[in-house]
Formats: structure tokens, C-alpha cells, sequence
């Protein structure tokens, strides 16, 4: 392996930090708990107009799918597990979300501010 290809590479990211690229820390992030077949909480305020990390973890022994299509997300959320998601960034106003195998329980609204 040559050393000389690695160095164009190594000056790459290096400048990538220097610029101010977007990093994972700045991503505002956001978690919501299913637990007896419900969110917690139920309303959820987030920023407008921002990329978000929304976790979401399932409490409930049984799966449960995270569905949205005010904002267009669609996952499994394993029994005892988690998953995360990126969103937006979203206009303000309001954007409903449920369990698909709940959804008479497991329903809640994202407010965008």
C-alpha cells in the first residue's frame, strides 16, 4: 500500500473540518418512547426550518411502525428496540404521526416552531 495515495485523502477531511462542515453534533436531536402502545409525549416541539435526529424507542415488548405522511417516514421500531431518523427540515405548522399497528393508541403530532 502506498502512503503518497492516503495523504490527498487525510488533506480532504482535514479541510472538512476546517470549512465548518455540518457535523452530527450539530443536529439537534429529539426522542419519543412507545410505551403500552402510545407516544411519549404525544406532542413533540421541534425546530422549523432544521434537519433533525428523531429517536424513537420502543418500551413495548411487540414491534411497532413509526409512520408519518405528513412528513413522509415509514419504519419498524422492534419490540424492546430503537431506531433513529433523520426529518425536515420542516415549515412550521403541525405534522401527525402514528403506529401503524396501533393507530388507534399510538398517535402523536410533531409542532414545528
Amino acid at each position: 500500500m502506498k502512503l503518497a495515495g492516503i495523504y490527498p485523502l487525510l488533506a480532504a477531511a482535514f479541510l472538512g473540518v476546517l470549512t465548518g462542515a455540518p457535523t452530527r453534533a450539530d443536529t439537534p436531536e429529539f426522542t419519543l418512547v412507545i410505551e403500552s402502545h402510545r407516544f411519549i409525549p404525544a406532542e413533540l416541539k421541534v425546530p422549523a426550518g432544521q434537519k433533525f435526529r428523531l429517536l424513537v424507542e420502543n418500551r413495548d415488548p411487540t414491534a411497532e411502525e413509526f409512520e408519518s405522511y405528513d412528513f413522509n417516514r415509514e419504519k419498524i421500531v422492534p419490540g424492546k428496540g430503537r431506531i433513529a431518523l433523520f426529518v425536515g427540515p420542516l415549515k412550521p405548522g403541525r405534522y401527525e404521526f402514528f403506529g401503524d399497528f396501533h393507530a388507534d393508541t399510538a398517535r402523536g403530532i410533531l409542532i414545528a416552531e
